[in-house]
């Protein structure tokens, strides 16, 4: 991919010049992909799943779409190759449990060294991720009221060496992910998996994300959340497909590309799911009673 090829996603990112790497455009460039690129699984809802070569998302993000992990990270690892920055991707994996020491490869990893240091970037976990990329070192760090932390993940786990990253905001999440380098078909199954298999959760929920200096806003099928300072500022069930696409536009996820059938298919899924996450809830309440 020549530099050029890059133009229409630099465009997308509001970046008119990004210089020569430094530490402080890398910075530049996270920020601006999290406000500009949705975290979303349209596509993958619609049962037509984009495949994960970076060149593709590269189009996509240009065209006005998002993605998940493997397309939002393999893009970013490839424009930050291009404008010069040293890139390594790794094998990761999220989990909800806080003590997981897993990896099983659902996440796509960057590291970046510049200005003679290192950085764990992520542009894809959703609510989930720092705003500025980290220092590869362990630690406890602030952002905004977000509060993170970094630990050596150490071969007596079974999954290192390699590092640990705890979000104690959103549900008390962790990611992991190994030292080692990975090219992007190591992901290729793992991607097939989330995205076509009826027991993924990117198959079974409409999921939405866009962070910003102050918080993220998140779209988990109908309920829209606003958090700041690690904590739920706002709530709000959607009141229909309007407000749905609505919500799109305004997470940066252009709807250009959806013709009436697929809105109709779209807010039919949103609505079967969010039916069923409500007799979950109602199932879990009445046993808590």
């Amino acid at each position: 991919m020549t530099s050029d090829f890059f133009d229409g996603y630099l465009r997308r990112l509001g970046v008119a010049d990004p210089g020569a790497p430094s530490a402080a455009g890398l910075f530049a460039l996270q920020r601006a992909h999290l406000e500009r690129i949705p975290y979303e699984n349209v596509d993958i809802q619609l049962g037509r799943p984009p495949g994960i070569d970076p060149e593709l998302s590269v189009r996509r993000f240009a065209a006005g779409r998002g993605g998940y992990c493997f397309h939002l990270n393999g893009a970013f690892g490839a424009l930050l190759e291009a404008l010069g920055y040293d890139v390594t991707r790794h094998v990761g994996a999220v989990s909800a449990d806080a003590a997981s020491r897993a990896v099983r490869g659902d996440h796509l990893v960057l590291t970046v060294r510049v200005d003679g240091a290192e950085y764990w970037v992520d542009a894809g976990l959703g609510d989930m991720g720092p705003y500025d990329p980290l220092p590869l070192r362990a630690g406890t760090y602030e952002q905004n009221g977000f509060t993170y932390s970094l630990a050596r993940l150490d071969p007596l786990d079974g999954e290192g060496p390699g590092w640990s990253f705890f979000a104690s905001s959103g549900g008390a999440r962790r990611m992991n992910f190994r030292d080692a380098p990975a090219r992007t078909a190591d992901f290729e199954a793992m991607h097939a998996w989330l995205s076509t298999d009826a027991e993924s959760p990117f198959v079974r929920t409409f999921a939405v994300f866009r962070r910003d200096a102050e918080g993220t806003d998140g779209l988990r099928g109908k309920v829209l959340i606003r958090t700041e300072r690690g904590k739920q500022t706002d709530e709000r069930v959607l009141s229909g497909p309007e407000d749905l696409f609505e919500v799109l536009e305004r997470f940066g996820r252009a709807t250009d590309d959806l013709t009436p059938a697929d809105r109709a298919a779209l807010w039919a899924r949103v609505e079967r799911t969010h039916e069923a996450w409500l007799a979950e809830r109602r199932t879990a309440q009445s046993v808590r009673d």
